[in-house]
């Protein structure tokens, strides 16, 4: 397409692109494309991309929603199409992932979901929080400084070959705990969390659960109000392949009251009364007290309306296999994967035991895309995507092999 034509695409469908997210006609399966997807990631032309879990491609539809976006403020910035797209992206999350629409706020990062339940919580002197060994640095970031501040009690659940078990947390929670709070899918090794498990442990003792889904939500299918799980926030730039600045934040809803916002802004109020009094959201929205990323709600509404055409349980059972099988290649040429056997997310990471420079350089040379993590960037962080096919698992096999 030349750029007149690109420029005239745009002037012309920007409106609709912004009003209905745009969709793509899935191709028909093969075994170079199970999913039918391979098309709508440009990604795949030029890489074998093993990042999704930094950072997610966007598919051509959140592309041209984005472009779309760009557009029309160009033009009419000030559309009112796009506090209805806000809206919309809260519906199509709640749909898609078991919750109501009173249950999803859309805050800016995943961090600020956290940190608005553990104020809320009230913790102090005697109180303490258990977290999994296997979590992000915010949580370990967030409770020190609250141990420091408030005097709480952390309690850190170590892992265990690449897995926390349910009898270490059992053995950590007691009546003085007031919050669980696990990586769903962990960030450094993928280990999935089994998230029923830990809710019935916590509400035993009377104690919440949080999950840090933004390595978990969008790869498999889940109910969050049927979960047990009580407080989750994911991210809208792995997964959810679309852009940075919004964060999908559950709250179940008998727990609205409880977990109060942190901040107040111009979007706080659902009335406005005289002498400027005002009464205040009570749903989730009240967490959103001021303007949106706009052009990060317009992009996840595009990309959830494109994950439910491709289906969650679709892509749960390709990536799932496509990364147990790359976790039976490696095994198999001496390394010791640090995901557990039969785990049941697409993260796998392993110790290379290399020169981290010669390794990206051998990477780089193939066009292979992996995260180097932990400290000396001594472990490989792979993440397999709906694009990605058994062909980038046998390339990126066939490269470790001469390493091996």
């Amino acid at each position: 397409m030349s750029s007149l034509d690109r420029r005239t695409f745009l002037k012309t469908t920007a409106a609709s692109l912004a009003v209905v997210p745009a969709s793509r006609t899935l191709e028909a399966p093969s075994d170079e494309d199970p999913l039918g997807v391979r098309h709508d990631f440009p990604i795949t032309e030029t890489h074998t991309y093993f990042n999704t879990a930094g950072t997610g491609p966007f598919p051509i539809a959140v592309r041209d929603a984005a472009l779309a976006f760009t557009e029309e403020i160009t033009r009419t910035p000030f559309s009112a199409r796009r506090s209805e797209t806000r809206e919309e992206a809260r519906e199509r999350f709640a749909t898609l992932f078991g919750a109501k629409p009173e249950e999803v706020a859309l805050l800016y990062s995943t961090s600020d979901g956290e940190n608005i339940v553990a104020r809320a919580l009230d913790l102090g002197p005697g109180d303490n929080v258990v977290i999994d060994e296997l979590h992000f640095v915010t949580t370990f970031v967030l409770y020190r400084q609250l141990e420091k501040d408030s005097g709480i009690e952390v309690r850190i659940v170590p892992q265990r070959d690449g897995r926390s078990n349910l009898e270490d947390f059992d053995a950590r929670i007691d009546d003085n705990t007031k919050l669980v709070s696990v990586a769903w899918v962990s960030n450094r090794n993928g280990f999935r969390e089994d998230e029923r498990g830990l809710a019935e442990l916590a509400h035993r003792r009377g104690a919440f659960l949080y999950a840090d889904g933004v390595q978990a939500i969008g790869h498999f299918p889940t109910n969050l109000s049927e979960g047990g799980v009580d407080f989750v926030t994911a991210n809208s730039y792995k997964f959810l392949f679309s852009g940075y600045g919004a964060a999908p934040f559950f709250v179940r809803e008998e727990l609205l009251d409880r977990i109060r916002p942190d901040r107040y802004g111009h979007a706080s109020p659902k009335e406005s009364f005289d002498n400027y009094h005002y009464r205040l959201q009570t749903t989730a929205s009240k967490y959103e007290y001021a303007a949106p990323a706009y052009n990060a709600v317009n992009q996840l509404n595009a990309a959830l309306e494109y994950l439910k055409e491709v289906g969650l349980d679709r892509i749960e059972k390709h990536t799932v296999a496509l990364a147990q099988e790359l976790r039976d290649g490696i095994a198999s040429l001496g390394f010791d994967p640090w995901t557990p056997p039969k785990n049941n997310s697409p993260i796998v990471s392993f110790p290379h035991r290399r020169d981290p420079d010669v390794m990206k350089r051998l990477f780089a040379k193939e066009g292979i895309v992996v995260k180097f993590r932990e400290k000396e960037e001594s472990v490989i962080r792979l993440a397999v995507a709906l694009f990605n096919n058994r062909a980038d698992i046998q390339k990126l096999l066939k490269v470790l092999e001469t390493v091996a």
